[in-house]
């Protein structure tokens, strides 16, 4: 069985894209229609632009999206999913591709949830920190025993846990876990809380453009990263992808369920190799490739 994973934030780079939209009449179609959607040219700013200019969520998310969804319909007959998934802003790109959402309604939603992403960020001054080499039982347990918010936001990988709150409550918590025993606890560049309790604002704006929005039954099962669990159901497919925005990505659970449900290949499409990367790391024997840029 085939499963196909697409990418989340921090896996852009500058000039993403553009040999799609050089090669592609599909793609280029797309692009231009994401322009129009979007009322700004993310392709100048993806083909173009710096990897500052990349980094604004406003952008990154979008862009992303963009990258691996096109790629998908560039694939044509090669994409056949049995299953697909996605590591947080990645599981739009996977009901896109499994046929649940349009592309228009897709980025719509996408180029919301970065907005009121970025709005929810700048509200309080929040952060992530990655930590290595923990089990997750005794992240969660130091996360429960800080004061303040801190949470258990994305399960990558054994040994590889992402923990999102309040600045204070983050910083304490990674003292806590360098002092466990864990290998490192980098505090991440990123913007906000993200998974984390303080996206509620968020999660509320999300929420209402999401319950507007036509869900479709998917061609195959969508893994959801609030569960890891497959999902056909549209009524449910709309419930954890709002619940996702202050809820965990449990892309290590979604993985070991992928491989239990028969999955034999792993097929990245976007930008980068990090889920390639991730999913060896649960299982070193399976295969796993990539596209992030026009196939030959």
């Amino acid at each position: 069985m085939k499963a196909f994973v697409f990418p989340g934030q921090g896996a852009q780079y500058p000039g993403m894209g553009k040999d799609l939209y050089e090669q592609s009449a599909i793609a280029r179609d797309l692009f231009n229609k994401a322009n129009e959607i979007l009322g700004f040219e993310i392709t100048k700013i993806m083909f173009e632009g710096t990897a500052e200019e990349l980094k604004q969520t406003k952008v990154t998310q979008p862009a992303i999206f963009l990258h691996s969804v096109i790629l998908s319909k560039v694939l044509g007959e090669a994409f056949a999913p049995d299953m697909t998934a996605g590591h947080s802003l990645g599981e739009f790109s996977a009901l896109v591709a499994a046929g649940a959402l349009s592309f228009e309604d897709g980025l719509k939603l996408v180029s919301a949830r970065a907005l009121a992403m970025q709005k929810a960020c700048e509200a309080e001054p929040s952060t992530m920190a990655a930590i290595v080499g923990l089990d997750d039982a005794v992240v969660e347990e130091v996360c429960e025993a800080v004061e303040g918010i801190v949470v258990a936001a994305n399960y990558n990988c054994p040994g590889q846990l992402v923990i999102s709150g309040a600045v204070e409550a983050v910083n304490q918590a990674c003292e806590l876990l360098k002092a466990k025993g864990a290998k490192r606890a980098l505090v991440l560049p990123v913007g906000g809380a993200f998974h984390s309790p303080l996206m509620k604002p968020a999660r509320e704006e999300l929420a209402a453009a999401i319950d507007a929005t036509t869900i479709q039954r998917p061609v195959c099962p969508v893994y959801q990263n609030v569960n890891a669990l497959p999902q056909t159901d549209p009524a449910i497919i709309k419930e954890n992808l709002i619940a996702q925005l202050t809820g965990p990505v449990r892309w290590t659970q979604t993985v070991e369920n992928m491989l239990a449900d028969g999955a034999k290949s792993f097929t990245e499409l976007g930008p980068g190799k990090v889920l390639q990367g991730l999913v060896n790391k649960v299982n070193r024997d399976v295969a796993t490739n990539g596209f992030d840029r026009m196939p030959e």
